[in-house]
Formats: structure tokens, C-alpha cells, sequence
């Protein structure tokens, strides 16, 4: 057999938003084709962060295996990068031992990345970025208007909320004189991959609703312990780790800006907005098309094993 086009790997991808039941597919798929999962979320990286990141039990975890989750402390940094380089490893990895990889996420720039590759960067000014952080602490507005200003193609995809990724763009057009969303266009690099990418189908209302019976959960099954724990182990209330939904509201809660009940509503409304840019994203997919099958409940697993074996088969003719 000869393969067709470029000699690129088939890989599966099971992407959707927060709460779409993405990880109860993944692990059906898994089972039926003998795979394991590469998890694509940006905190379950982290040890210690089980609840608010609704890892995959013990159990589950025993019987698929699974890569990426409990590899770094709350306290480190993991970048898109970072994650590049071991998912990569792991891919090879699970193929050398005859299974199926499957990648299972809704870190959608992660799942980018891996798939597309990273542009080189500039290095690092740890000055300007010190000046940056400052900047944002004291107005957080500005910095986001500041990037708008100089590069609005990145302001719109990165979002107002995300302070990595905002002062790194600002970091890079000063230390560059050229906008990061150029390039973004300059070193994109060629597919590293054929994804067969996958995602549930959910109403809004579905989805929202699911949303929050996941916080609720979440909640009552002792987010706030497992904060105080991080934080009494010596993580700064402003780390990385912790301004993951559900986990910045409870360090907010924790320092009197608020209640319970208002950190459980707060959760479900972050919730809700993220859930609607992850769904934004991919709407606008330059990845590869995606395929919207049921949820677990509705055949979805089927309906993926069954797009998957076409996929692997149109790689190759005899």
C-alpha cells in the first residue's frame, strides 16, 4: 500500500465545549478501538487540581490510559509549547505500542498548536514583561485596549480575558515593531497532521444546563478544599493554575470578595461565556472540518468509530 498525499499520520481529535460530554466519548472511543487519550486541557496538567478540572476517576484511568494529566505542579508554567513537545512524544509513543492515539480537549489553542505547529518566538525581555505585568495589575482595561490599538486581529481571537496570552502579543510587538497576528501569517507552518477532528452536539440550553449541574458538582464535591489545599501548600493565589474557571472565583471567595452562592454563580456565567467562545472556535475551524455527532448518550461513539475507519482508509490505496 501507497499513501496518498502528504505522509501525514491520521489522528483523531475529540473536541467541544466545557460540560459537552467530550471526555465520556473520548473514553468510549478509546475502549472500542484499543486507543489512548492525550488529554488537551490546559489545568488538568496540573497535580492536585482534580475537582474543578473534572479529570477522569481513578477507575476510568485504570482501564484507559491517559497522558498529560498530574505532569506539572500548580505552581510551574506549562506552556503551549510545553504541551507540544509531550503530546508529540506521547502520539509516538502510543503508536510504537500499536495503539490509537486520541487526542480529548477543550484547550482549543493547544489542539491548534499540536495539530499546526507554533510560530518561532522572539525570546523573552523579562524587563518589558515585568512592565507588562505591572501594567495590568493596576488597569487591566488599558493593557486590552493597548493590544486592540496596535494589533486588533489578536486582540479579537485572544479575548479580553486572557492575560497570558495578551501580554505576550503586546511583548512581541514591542520587542518586534511588528504585530504577533503577522506572524501568525508569516511562519504559519504546514499540517503536522490528517485530523479526523470530532465533537458532540448540544443544544444551548443543553449545554448550559449541563454547565451547571457540572459547577453545582463541582461545589458540593469540595472545590473549596481542594483550593485551600493548593494554596496552604505554598501556590500563590495569583499563579497560573488557579485562574482556571471555578478555581479563581473560589480564591476570590476565600478573600472576602464574595460569597458561596455568588462564587457558584459567578463559576456557571464564566462557564457559560467560555463554553460560547469554544464554540465560536470551532465554527471557524482552519484545522480541518469537523464532524458534530450525538453525545455518548446518542451513538456518538459509534458514529466516530465509524468516520474514523473511513478516515484511515482514505490515506491509503493499494
Amino acid at each position: 500500500m501507497t499513501s496518498l498525499g502528504p505522509d501525514l499520520q491520521p489522528l483523531l481529535v475529540i473536541v467541544g465545549p466545557t460540560a459537552s460530554g467530550k471526555t465520556r466519548l473520548a473514553v468510549e472511543v478509546a475502549e472500542a478501538l484499543s486507543g489512548e487519550i492525550v488529554s488537551a486541557d490546559a489545568f488538568a496538567i496540573y497535580r492536585g487540581m482534580d475537582i474543578g478540572t473534572d479529570k477522569p476517576d481513578l477507575d476510568t484511568r485504570s482501564r484507559i490510559r491517559h497522558h498529560l494529566i498530574d505532569v506539572a505542579e500548580p505552581d510551574q508554567r506549562f506552556s503551549a509549547g510545553d504541551f507540544v513537545t509531550a503530546a508529540t512524544a506521547a502520539i509516538d509513543d502510543i503508536r510504537i505500542r500499536g495503539a490509537v492515539p486520541i487526542i480529548s480537549g477543550g484547550t482549543h489553542f493547544y489542539v491548534r498548536a499540536l495539530l499546526l505547529g507554533l510560530f518561532p518566538s522572539p525570546p523573552h525581555d523579562p524587563e518589558l514583561r515585568a512592565t507588562l505585568d505591572d501594567n495590568w495589575e493596576h488597569d487591566p482595561a488599558a493593557v486590552v485596549s493597548e493590544l486592540a490599538s496596535v494589533d486588533p486581529v489578536a486582540a479579537d481571537k485572544i479575548g479580553a480575558r486572557d492575560r497570558q496570552r495578551i501580554l505576550r502579543a503586546l511583548e512581541v510587538f514591542r520587542l518586534t515593531g511588528t504585530p504577533i497576528s503577522e506572524h501568525w501569517k508569516r511562519d504559519r507552518q504546514s499540517p503536522r497532521f490528517r485530523p479526523l477532528m470530532a465533537a458532540p452536539r448540544r443544544s444551548r440550553e443543553d449545554l448550559y444546563a449541563r454547565i451547571d449541574v457540572r459547577v453545582d458538582n463541582m461545589f458540593s464535591s469540595g472545590l473549596e478544599e481542594e483550593v485551600r489545599r493548593i494554596l496552604a501548600s505554598g501556590v500563590p493565589r495569583d499563579a497560573h493554575a488557579l485562574k482556571a474557571i471555578g478555581y479563581r472565583q473560589v480564591v476570590a471567595m476565600l478573600h472576602g470578595q464574595y460569597d458561596r452562592n455568588t462564587a457558584i454563580e459567578h463559576t456557571k456565567r464564566a462557564s457559560r461565556q467560555f463554553a460560547k467562545r469554544q464554540l465560536t472556535w470551532l465554527r471557524s475551524l482552519r484545522e480541518g472540518a469537523l464532524h458534530w455527532v450525538g453525545g455518548a448518550e446518542d451513538g456518538g461513539a459509534e458514529a466516530i468509530i465509524s468516520q474514523w475507519t473511513q478516515h484511515v482508509r482514505e490515506g491509503w490505496a493499494p
